[in-house]
Parts: C-alpha cells; sequence; structure tokens
C-alpha cells in the first residue's frame, strides 16, 4: 500500500503550528510557533494580535515543517485544516494558506473540527479501541465526547458556562499569576491542601453537565470578602486557594466523567485538549478510572497543534470527505448532539 502524507494547519487561536503525518501515526513534524508571551502582558489572548502572529508565521512554519519531514510537495497526499471552532480571524489564516497550499500543489484538502483534532491526538501514542469516550477539556471548552465508532463524534454533555481552563485563568488573574495560569496553578495545589471546600455545581444531579462559573465567583468572593476584613490571602494563602479551586474542578470533571462511562460503556476513554496537561487531573485519572483503557496524550500534543489536525484528517481522507477551495471558517463549530 502507498504511504500517505498529510500536511496540516492549526490556527484556531493562538499557535501557529504546521505538520506532517506519515500513514496516520507516524508524526515526522510538528511546528508550533507560541505567541504567550506577546499576550501574556494583556492577561489573554487578543484575537487581532493573534492573527498578525499567524501571518508572519505560517509561512515559515510550513517550510520548517517540510523541510524536518523531509518531504517535498511532490510527495504530500493531501492537505488538512482546522475550519472551527476558535477565533474567526485566526481561523482565516490557517485556511487562506492550506487552500492556497492545496491549489498550487493540486491536492485534496480536508477540513477538520479542532475539538476532533485534540480527541484524535491520542491516536498518535496509542491504539484507540473503540467504542470510546473523549473528556476534552480547554480555555474554551468543556465537553464529553462519545465515540462510537473512528471518525463519530456526538456530544453528551459540555458545560453549562465557564469552560476548565476559561475558569484557570479568571481565577489566576484574581491571584496575581501570569497568563496562562493553568500550570502555576496546578503547581501551587500540589503544595497546598483542600480548606476551602469550593461548592462542586450539579454533582447531585444525573445530568452529564458542568459548570464552573459559580466555582469561579465564590473563589473571587472569598478573596474580596477577606480583603474587607483585612486579611490578603493570595499573599498568605495562596497554595491552599490553588489547592482548593483545583480540587473543586477536578470533583466535577472526575465526576461526571463517572457518571457518563456508567451510562455509555466504552472501551477506551481519551482526555484531550490543554487541560489535559494538569499533573493532578492526570493523577486523579490513573488512580479513579480503572475499569476501562485511559490515553492521555503527552504534553507536547495536549495544547493546540497540526499533529492532532492531521490525526484527525488520516480518518477522513480515507472517507475521502474533501472540501472546496470555497471552504470558509466555522467559529462556531460543534459536534452534533447525541439524540436522547
Amino acid at each position: 500500500m502507498k504511504d500517505t502524507y498529510i500536511l496540516a494547519f492549526e490556527s484556531s487561536c493562538d499557535e501557529t503550528s504546521v505538520a506532517v503525518l506519515k500513514n496516520g501515526t507516524e508524526l515526522l513534524s510538528n511546528i508550533i510557533a507560541s505567541q504567550i508571551n506577546s499576550h501574556k502582558r494583556f492577561g489573554g489572548v487578543v484575537p487581532e494580535v493573534a492573527s498578525r502572529h499567524h501571518v508572519e508565521q505560517i509561512t515559515a512554519c510550513i517550510d520548517e515543517a517540510l523541510m524536518q519531514a523531509q518531504i517535498t510537495p511532490d510527495e504530500l497526499t493531501a492537505v488538512a485544516v482546522t475550519e472551527g471552532p476558535g477565533l474567526v480571524g485566526a481561523l482565516l489564516i490557517g485556511i487562506m494558506a492550506a487552500k492556497t497550499f492545496a491549489w498550487a500543489h493540486k491536492l485534496p484538502l480536508i477540513p477538520i473540527n479542532h475539538m476532533a483534532g485534540h480527541l484524535m491526538a491520542a491516536a498518535l501514542v496509542d491504539t484507540i479501541e473503540y467504542p470510546a469516550m473523549a473528556l476534552l477539556v480547554s480555555g474554551g471548552h468543556s465537553e464529553l465526547v462519545l465515540v462510537e465508532k473512528e471518525g463519530s463524534y456526538e456530544k453528551i454533555g459540555e458545560t453549562r458556562d465557564d469552560a476548565a481552563g476559561e475558569a484557570y485563568d479568571k481565577v489566576g488573574r484574581v491571584m496575581g499569576l501570569t497568563y496562562p495560569a493553568g500550570k502555576l496553578i496546578d503547581e501551587l495545589a500540589h503544595k497546598g491542601s483542600d480548606t476551602y471546600h469550593f461548592p462542586r455545581a450539579m454533582m447531585t444531579t444525573s445530568e452529564i453537565e458542568f459548570s464552573f462559573s459559580g466555582l469561579k465567583s465564590a473563589f473571587i468572593n472569598t478573596v474580596h470578602n477577606a480583603e474587607q476584613h483585612g486579611e490578603n490571602l493570595v499573599k498568605d494563602d495562596l497554595e491552599n486557594l490553588a489547592s482548593s479551586f483545583q480540587a473543586a474542578v477536578l470533583d466535577v470533571l472526575l465526576g461526571k466523567t463517572k457518571l457518563a462511562l456508567e451510562k455509555f460503556p466504552v472501551k477506551t476513554l481519551i482526555v484531550g485538549g490543554g487541560v489535559s496537561a494538569n499533573q493532578g487531573l492526570r493523577e486523579r485519572l490513573a488512580a479513579e478510572i480503572t475499569t476501562v483503557k485511559v490515553i492521555v496524550p503527552p504534553l507536547r500534543l495536549c495544547g493546540d497543534n497540526a499533529g492532532m489536525i492531521a490525526a484527525a484528517a488520516h480518518i477522513e481522507l480515507q472517507k475521502q470527505h474533501f472540501a472546496g477551495l470555497e471552504l470558509n471558517a466555522k467559529p462556531s463549530l460543534v459536534f452534533d448532539e447525541l439524540e436522547k
């Protein structure tokens, strides 16, 4: 069988990434140009700044990805690109670059859901046994997805308000931490204990849904109320604050994941998205999810990267799911919901 080579583009937010994937599993290159330092001073991603950086970086990323993979355009099988969800301006840069490259080299174009990429990053490190379920947690998304078979994605639950990663960043600002705050909160949490016992929303319901807005508000109110009484918890009790916040987030994520596994028996649990890099989450998964195979990608594949887009595109290539040059960004793209 002839080898397949996919050139993939990812530019949904603040990472410009281009990758080359061989035969669906061999990642020959995965170039990522990070913008964290540019957005850190703003305390979050600024869409206009992100788009400008994508324009500046994407050509160099293409060249480096091909060079590192030791591949020429003539050897490629297809081009893949994130069509959504994400920031519309950022998405358009990657889509235009991918369409231009595909047109110039007469290659088919494969549109990919960004969240399918996070899910299929697992295929780059282990064999997914189907049916599978995915817990996808990032700055913009917190959802549980049922994957009955390869390439089939049905959402069975999601957050009603803030995503888990969004809550981390908002709480991080109150704690005086630099953006992105998730890693710093995780490190602090390992040094403290759950002394504040923040609320765990919807834990007594049978619904497979998350909610983190109330937790965020409770955290902020605790800090501000202490300030009104002359206490500075951020200065004097930062580690316990972090540990209490993280314990509440993880209790909700693990609790709802266990509920979903009871309702939908599967063979594999995949955990993906930026928050899957959280060491506390990884430790809890290893200790508490023992009845199914659990795949959590390595740190290099947790954040936004084109390698994961290529992995999802490998499935669509086999199905010949191609797009024309009229392909446009879909900033609010979502998985279909499971019919109840």
